[in-house]
């Protein structure tokens, strides 16, 4: 059966995250459920991951199988002019038989973006918050943070059995003219691992904790040592590489 290779990006502000769940509204059924409109047959999406609710993505990736050959660029055409304008697909094509959008890639990559004032345009999609942060420490945290492997002080809830090991391969500070933007890749993220990092790492960069605290944070793989998660909005899944 052919397989298709989906790419989009959605806001997320009005979802609970990509996965398909019981009564509630997800980016996962709202795709699937357009996409069997234009197939006129019922397909299931399989996603690259998982996004929490309220989480953005500028790059997501999925697949889908199809009884039938499609025209791709006809059937990218026809979903975009029925989804809701917080989804967008921008490419559809066929992808090998054994293709798989979660197994198959190889790093994620998220941004987290905070305005150091309000915006009247990027309230739903930053964090607005008034923080001075000294970026030259944060540099340092980043250089721990690379050199770790095991982030269950960053994971809620139930961390996944033998399977608590993440590769940071990039995680980086910039210091912008409206405020600071996080940028870090990986091979895998744990359940929200990455709100709990950055509000861990502002601690760090408005020095409420030291770079030795922070490095104990890590070792002791306990949820409550470590700062308090950041909000959703300003979180963005954006760039998935195979």
């Amino acid at each position: 059966m052919p397989r298709y290779k989906i790419e989009l990006q959605y806001h997320g502000k009005n979802y609970h995250g990509w996965q398909k769940q019981p009564n509630v509204h997800s980016v996962q059924a709202e795709i699937e459920g357009h996409l069997n409109q234009v197939l006129q047959t019922e397909v299931e999406l399989v996603g690259c991951g998982r996004t929490d609710t309220g989480v953005h993505a500028s790059h997501y990736v999925a697949h889908f199988d199809s009884e039938k050959p499609l025209d791709c660029h006809k059937t990218s055409v026809s979903l975009n002019r029925l989804l809701p304008d917080d989804i967008s697909v921008f490419k559809i094509e066929m992808a090998e038989p054994d293709f798989h959008a979660r197994f198959f890639a190889k790093s994620r990559q998220y941004q987290y973006f905070i305005d150091y004032e309000k915006s009247a345009f990027r309230g739903e999609i930053a964090w607005c918050k008034k923080v001075n942060l000294n970026f030259k420490v944060l540099a340092q945290a980043c250089e721990i943070l690379k050199n770790h492997k095991h982030f269950t002080a960053f994971c809620k809830g139930k961390v996944p059995k033998n399977n608590d090991v993440c590769i940071i391969y990039e995680a980086n500070w910039e210091n912008t003219t409206t405020g600071a933007v996080f940028t870090v890749k990986a091979n895998r993220f744990l359940r929200n691992m990455v709100r709990a990092m950055v509000g861990t790492l502002i601690d760090v960069g408005t020095e409420k904790i030291s770079l030795q605290e922070f490095q104990r944070v890590l070792n002791s793989g306990t949820r409550s040592d470590a700062g308090k998660s950041v909000p959703a909005h300003g979180l963005f899944l954006s760039k998935i590489e195979y």
